[in-house]
């Protein structure tokens, strides 16, 4: 059985523990209101943007060009991969949970014989991956967002994505992050961005049909329009998973709080029946002895 000095220096260490992750929820609380306002407000725009281009790409007419970032390479065998994940621990299995669907993608693409390539977005992606796939990095992203994430930090990451699709080193660039659902809720999610992915049950109309006039051009409208799409859907991307950490992070703390505790005052019931056992135990010597004595 632990000595009481034992006893309390446990409790002592799992107190400081308590006011350490209760500060922590505090901060990581105060932090998800503004991201999460900032995903949410975001979340029409890049919606709208992508639905325009759905439609602008499925009217395209008889001799228009199609920029590459629509129409593909014509090959799938050069896969890129952007994992979002946070740059720092302690929120549960957030970075895990969208690891663990990109891991599995890439079994799945080098299984195929596919050319793999990879950019991490958080230093934790980066750590996760390294150890089975670190040949396959190509690019760490670290810090993003530290001080408060803005549309530049995106096109860092979009120039990046662009230069290899430039350079002939990317057929199909797929994103995988967690989209912020609720504060205890953060779904793993991939979106395909190179190349831009049009639905199937929406159709092209007919020239001749068509009631649809583009001013500029849809081949001007396409080329101006799914870089920054690429880059819009990055920047929401960003700012779910900004979210989604603070989120993840406040109801994990919350949880290590309860826990420490529950743990304290188990502590404290062990600490006071050892106490009262010593004293019993020392009343028992001292009337044993008076006895003797006498």
């Amino acid at each position: 059985m632990p000595s009481l000095k034992e006893y309390r220096i446990r409790i002592a260490s799992v107190t400081s523990t308590r006011k350490i992750t209760a500060a922590m929820k505090m901060v990581a609380a105060s932090k998800l209101r503004r991201a999460q306002e900032q995903a949410e407000i975001a979340r029409p725009y890049a919606q709208q943007m992508r639905r325009l281009l759905e439609f602008v790409a499925s009217e395209t007419r008889s001799g228009v060009v199609l920029p590459k970032l629509v129409s593909g390479t014509g090959a799938f065998n050069k896969q890129l991969l952007i994992v979002f994940t946070s740059d720092r621990g302690l929120c549960a299995g957030f970075n895990a949970n969208v690891v663990r669907d990109a891991r599995r993608h890439l079994y799945t693409l080098i299984a195929e014989g596919k050319d793999v390539s990879i950019i991490t977005v958080g230093r934790k992606g980066r750590e996760l991956l390294k150890r089975e796939f670190s040949p396959y990095i190509v690019e760490s992203f670290e810090g993003i967002g530290k001080k408060h994430l803005t549309f530049a930090d995106a096109q860092k990451i979009a120039a990046r994505v662009f230069t290899l699709f430039d350079a002939g080193k990317v057929d199909v660039a797929t994103m995988f992050y967690n989209r912020f659902n609720s504060v205890i809720s953060q779904v793993p999610m991939a979106r395909q961005l190179i190349p831009f992915y049009i639905p199937r049950n929406t159709e092209p109309l007919k020239e001749a049909h068509s009631v649809h006039e583009f001013e500029p051009s849809q081949e001007c409208l396409l080329n101006q329009l799914v870089p920054q799409n690429v880059t819009m859907q990055i920047f929401r991307a960003l700012l779910e998973s900004a979210a989604g950490e603070q989120a993840a992070r406040m109801t994990a703390m919350d949880n290590a709080t309860r826990n420490a505790s529950e743990m304290i005052a188990k502590l404290t019931l062990k600490y006071n029946r050892a106490r009262q056992a010593y004293i019993t135990k020392e009343l028992i010597e001292i009337i044993s002895g008076a006895d003797a004595v006498g």
